[in-house]
Parts: C-alpha cells; sequence; structure tokens
C-alpha cells in the first residue's frame, strides 16, 4: 500500500546517512567505515542543519545547493515518453552474513558489508560493483508518480574505479520480511552498534521482476556528490506494520525532499 506525504514542516525534514563522502575522496576500502562526524560537519533533519542548509554547513557540500545532478527524484512515467528502454543486463550475486554488526548512526540503520575483501557484487551494463553497506529511509526517499512508500531500502555498491552505484528498493506494508526482522532485532534504538545473531543475505531484499528505472544523480546526504548510478526497482517489497513501525519509531523521517530533474533522463529498463 502507498501513501501520498503530506508536506511536512522543515523541522521534520531530512535524510539518511549513507556513511560515505565524496566519490573523488573517499579512498577504496574506507568507504563502509567512515562517519559523518569523522569526515566533516554533520548535518540533521531539523532545526538550522535541515536539508535546505546543508550547503551553509560546509564548502565542501555547496554542490547540495548548486547541483543538477541531485537525487532524489520523483520519478513520473509521463517523462519516460511511454517508450520502455532497451533491456539492460543487471545481475545481482549476493553472499550471506552471518552474525553482523547493526549500526544507529544517528541518521538511519545501517548494515556493512566487507570491503573490499567482501565477495557481494551486482553487474550491470558490463560494469561489477561490490555491496558496501545498505541503510533504511522513511518515508520513501524517491517518489514513484507523486507517491511515496513506507520505507525505502538502498544498497549502496562501489566499482574499482570509485564509481557509485545505489539500487533503491520501496518496501511497503504486507507481509513480514524475515531478513529484515534478523537486522530489526538488534537495531540500537539510541546511535551505537549491536550484532545481529543470524544470517541475512541482501538478495532477499529484491523483488522478483528486476525491472528499474535508472538515472544518473547524487548522494542524498552531504556532501551530495553527482556521478551516481541510481537503480530504482519498479516493483516493491513488503515489511509488516510491526517492522515499519519499530524502524519509524526510531527515525521519524530521514527522507531528503525530492529535487529538481533539471532535463535529465530517466529510463525504464527490464
Amino acid at each position: 500500500m502507498k501513501f501520498t506525504p503530506k508536506k511536512l514542516p522543515v523541522a521534520l525534514t531530512g535524510i539518511f546517512a549513507s556513511v560515505i563522502s565524496c566519490i573523488s575522496a573517499v579512498p577504496l576500502g574506507l568507504l563502509s567505515d567512515i562517519k559523518p562526524s569523522q569526515a566533516s560537519p554533520d548535518f540533521s533533519y531539523g532545526g538550522y542543519k535541515n536539508p535546505t542548509n546543508w550547503d551553509e554547513l560546509s564548502p565542501n557540500w555547496a554542490v547540495c545547493e548548486s547541483g543538477t545532478k541531485q537525487s532524489p527524484i520523483d520519478i513520473k512515467p509521463s517523462l519516460l515518453g511511454g517508450v520502455l528502454s532497451p533491456a539492460a543486463n543487471i545481475q545481482f550475486n549476493y553472499q550471506s552474513l552471518t552474525n553482523f554488526p547493526v549500526q544507529n548512526n544517528g541518521h538511519t540503520i545501517q548494515v556493512n558489508y566487507p570491503y573490499p575483501s567482501g565477495t557481494s557484487t551486482m553487474t550491470i551494463d558490463g560494469k561489477t560493483y561490490q555491496l558496501v553497506q545498505f541503510h533504511l529511509h522513511t518515508h520513501s526517499e524517491h517518489l514513484i508518480n507523486g507517491e511515496a512508500a513506507a520505507l525505502e531500502l538502498h544498497l549502496v555498491h562501489q566499482n574499482p574505479q570509485g564509481e557509485l552505484a545505489v539500487v533503491g528498493v520501496m518496501i511497503e506494508n504486507g507481509a513480514i520480511n524475515n531478513d529484515l526482522q534478523t537486522v530489526f532485532a538488534s537495531m540500537p534504538k539510541q546511535e551505537g552498534v549491536n550484532t545481529a545473531n543470524g544470517t541475512i543475505n541482501a538478495s532477499n531484499f529484491l523483488p522478483a521482476n528486476r525491472s528499474h528505472y535508472t538515472y544518473t544523480g547524487s548522494l542524498t546526504t552531504p556532501p551530495c556528490s553527482e556521478g551516481v548510478k541510481w537503480i530504482v526497482l519498479q516493483n516493491p517489497i513488503t515489511a509488516s506494520q510491526a517492522q515499519i513501525d519499530a524502524f519509524t519509531n526510531i527515525f521519524q523521517v530521514n527522507a531528503r525532499p525530492v529535487q529538481d530533474l533539471n532535463g535529465r533522463t530517466i529510463q525504464l529498463r527490464n
């Protein structure tokens, strides 16, 4: 079930923490470990540090305001011109994680993968990216024809050239997601890290139908670096209302408002 978010006061707008810094500035191997507070001034969901002022918090974050390829966006079918783009060769090869750390970094709940030693990968259009981490937002950052899902999961990948690709998965109220439950059972309610007792595989966060929207965008947290390949899956997965509530009880809103498309092309690919 989707819902259309009401206009929120500035104090409640905001964004998740990707826990990644500028694409060109973060050395390989540090992407999954760096914390925003270690890399740069912190941002927040309310008060002066809300998303409308991110560019004023650091000179390195100016692109949050001046950039022309920012994320997230409202994906409107009318912008696709009614034409289904050629198929993309996308393959996921995710490996299981057992007894893994679950982090509340003050902005979202995040699970880091071994990097660069890990073996969970995504290959798209001939390029292979390694899974670095995943985290969640409420409500969804991307909108589909003006509507938001209850949650959005972001699977963050990086390739050896330092290029980023993020897979966005919409999560709607429905059947329980067992892998997500393994994460949520151990998520800290305050900033910190717990160890999850169990095994997950990120493949279980993907719908059976891999049709997706793709466009060139940015990080959705400071420094809002551009050049990120976005893959937003067209079909949602589900989580139970209890699971959705467990997350929103910690983070009421951690979604950056949608940004101008500025003439960019959105493709729908199977």
